[in-house]
């Protein structure tokens, strides 16, 4: 089985024991040498000021390659482009551009009225400056606003061909959903990198939430084994197995490219890394 590539995705903190869960998280992960790590944007860009911050600490003090999460909500497109302008005025030379979720109790999401009508357009604009590397949100299992089974395969080409270098997956439980999009993605001449997004379950009861409230389909087998783990209290050995499991078939069906989303808890994301054979950084480690 040949090593793949991984990137890791952290969320900026909101209060002093969120700073040091995201920098042991930094710290732990960045001696496996991820092709990048992203930021992400709280709903309603509720963590706008925060994810700068982080992005800019990432780069500045960790050296690693960051992808700054830009979304469309609540900002001008003016506002959103003095943003991207900020972030490659310090160096961050990806970002991943989002629609995004709309502020809590709003419904669904509606654009600004000077604002950016969705993602397509985004990516559209960012392109143009010439200054990134776009990165982009994909759908194995369908997204909960999509119209039909093919919207999300439409849309996902709309946005690669408005200039987005590659996407990431909404995370999913089974390999061969995200094989299946993928073929289905190539016989829509999609051409560009699709990077599986893999979600290590630490909370089984917030993870399937999670799943429910994105559209992610939960086999009933999953659930099945996580109840029967609870009762035996084995939950973390079964967390670890199956995501191992996950990922190593699919680098054994030619993907090359693993994207963790952390919740900012680096441990197990740490040890499946290890168990694919994903060793340290041991130059990165003397300098720690």
């Amino acid at each position: 089985m040949s090593q793949p590539r991984v990137s890791f995705e952290f969320f900026p903190p909101k209060s002093l024991d969120g700073s040091f869960r995201l920098w042991e998280t930094v710290q732990v992960l960045q001696h496996l040498n991820p092709s990048f790590v992203s930021v992400t944007y709280g709903a309603g860009g509720t963590t706008r000021k925060l994810t700068h911050e982080a992005v800019e600490t990432i780069h500045r003090h960790y050296g690693l390659n960051v992808a700054a999460h830009l979304t469309c909500v609540d900002a001008t497109r003016a506002e959103t482009l003095e943003i991207a302008r900020g972030y490659a005025e310090v160096g961050v030379t990806e970002i991943v551009a989002l629609r995004g979720d709309p502020p809590k109790g709003s419904g669904r999401f509606a654009p600004h009225p000077d604002g950016f009508r969705d993602s397509a357009e985004l990516v559209a604009a960012l392109a143009e400056t010439g200054k990134f590397k776009l990165r982009v949100g994909a759908y194995p299992d369908r997204h909960p606003e999509a119209a039909d089974g093919d919207a999300d395969i439409r849309w996902l080409k709309r946005k690669i061909e408005a200039g987005a270098h590659s996407a990431i997956t909404q995370f999913f439980f089974e390999a061969d959903t995200f094989l299946r999009f993928r073929d289905r993605c190539a016989a829509a001449g999609i051409d560009a990198p699709i990077i599986p997004g893999i979600l290590p379950i630490e909370n089984w009861k917030g993870v399937r939430k999670f799943a429910e409230n994105c559209g992610t389909v939960v086999p009933a087998w999953v659930d099945e084994a996580f109840e029967k783990a609870e009762r035996d209290g084995r939950t973390d050995i079964l967390a670890r197995a199956l995501c191992t499991e996950l990922c190593s078939t699919l680098i054994d069906e030619g993907v090359e490219d693993l994207h963790f989303y952390t919740l900012n808890k680096p441990h197990l994301t740490r040890d499946i890394c290890h168990a694919l054979g994903i060793a340290p950084d041991v130059n990165l480690e003397k300098v720690a």
